[in-house]
């Protein structure tokens, strides 16, 4: 019996399950840090990508706006034209020749 009047057995298990307290305590602090070092890290790496990403986007709405106006520049009418002329030896016929057809109205109505 130690001074106290508790068994010697009984003073250790409490110090020892001190220590095994301490020592999950412990897992534990290490458990967080190393997932708040690893949730940090996967941020960044998802920001870095985002911008990235956005950076393609702005990239791609300058290249469809410059395809939209060389789009509209290839289709204009007078462009046709003079290729229809040039190339192809196309003319416009007569007008005694033009007919004007109506378009078909529906009976049903």
């Amino acid at each position: 019996m130690t001074p106290k009047g508790r068994p010697v057995g009984e003073r250790r298990s409490a110090k020892h399950e001190g220590s095994v307290v301490c020592i999950v305590l412990l897992c534990v602090l290490i458990g967080c840090a190393l997932s708040l070092v690893t949730s940090r890290h996967q941020a960044r790496r998802l920001t870095v990508e985002l911008e990235r990403e956005q950076q393609h986007a702005r990239q791609f709405e300058v290249e469809f706006g410059q395809l939209s106006l060389e789009q509209s520049t290839w289709g204009m009418p007078a462009r046709v034209e003079k290729i229809a002329r040039e190339s192809l030896r196309m003319q416009l016929p007569a007008s005694s020749r033009v007919e004007i057809v109506e378009a078909a109205q529906d009976k049903s109505k």
